[in-house]
């Protein structure tokens, strides 16, 4: 099966990621696909078919996913002015792409650790061994401590010297690097406590919503079945 060999930006890479854990469920078309990407997953908020329709293209020519043409609807047109018919193209997850698929779920690296790539990472929980979610979670604790820790360096060493408004603002970033990690605290500890109890009263009283976004909800309800 042929490969694409074109160089990724991390965005790109995240975005791939994002499609194939979408389409593990079963096939989805082009328009549905981008709404539940930039209506589940915050960094692709603002995606655009220009973003989109290239990625499709690369995990296609890479054999991770197959693309199925419908004929057109009748009476059903495109938006523009020419009212020609346009045909539904339907993205489905390949054998391989599945493999690969859950190759990167694997990955637990510091990658994984950073802002939009945790966010993506978690948001497909459910499909990423037990094991790999608290490497994941802990290293995330562990960035988010260092970030804390820096912030609070700068304050101290500028306090003197910040105007009201950029001391409202390191606040607001302390205070938001604090509660991430109380929320991954309390989701490491119920981690490990499914390790020792499986089942869904792991979790009880456990808050699994990112502290820093909604977006992330729709997703995420289901990742402790």
């Amino acid at each position: 099966m042929p490969r694409s060999e074109r160089p990724q930006s991390r965005r790109a890479a995240l975005l791939e990621f994002a499609v194939l854990g979408l389409l593990h469920d079963g096939p989805i078309h082009g328009y549905e696909l981008r709404k539940r990407l930039t209506t589940a997953l915050g960094i692709f908020r603002a995606l655009s078919y220009g973003s989109l329709y290239p990625a499709l293209r690369h995990l296609v020519d890479s054999g991770w996913i197959h693309e199925t043409t419908h004929a057109a609807e009748a009476g059903a047109r495109t938006t523009g002015s020419t009212g020609s018919k346009r045909p539904r193209i339907t993205y489905e997850l390949t054998a391989e792409g599945k493999e690969h698929f859950q190759d990167l779920v694997a990955a637990s690296g510091p990658d994984a650790w950073d802002d939009d790539d945790f966010d993506v990472r978690f948001a497909f929980f459910s499909r990423t061994e037990a094991q790999v979610r608290l490497r994941i979670l802990e290293g995330r604790r562990s960035r988010l401590e260092e970030r804390l820790a820096n912030i609070r360096d700068a304050a101290q060493a500028r306090r003197e010297r910040m105007d009201s408004y950029t001391l409202a603002l390191q606040q607001h970033g302390e205070e938001r690097a604090e509660r991430e990690v109380r929320w991954l605290e309390e989701l490491i500890v119920a981690e490990r406590r499914a390790a020792l109890d499986p089942g869904p009263a792991a979790y009880d009283g456990t808050d699994l919503t990112h502290p820093q976004s909604t977006t992330t909800e729709s997703t995420t309800t289901n990742n402790k079945e």
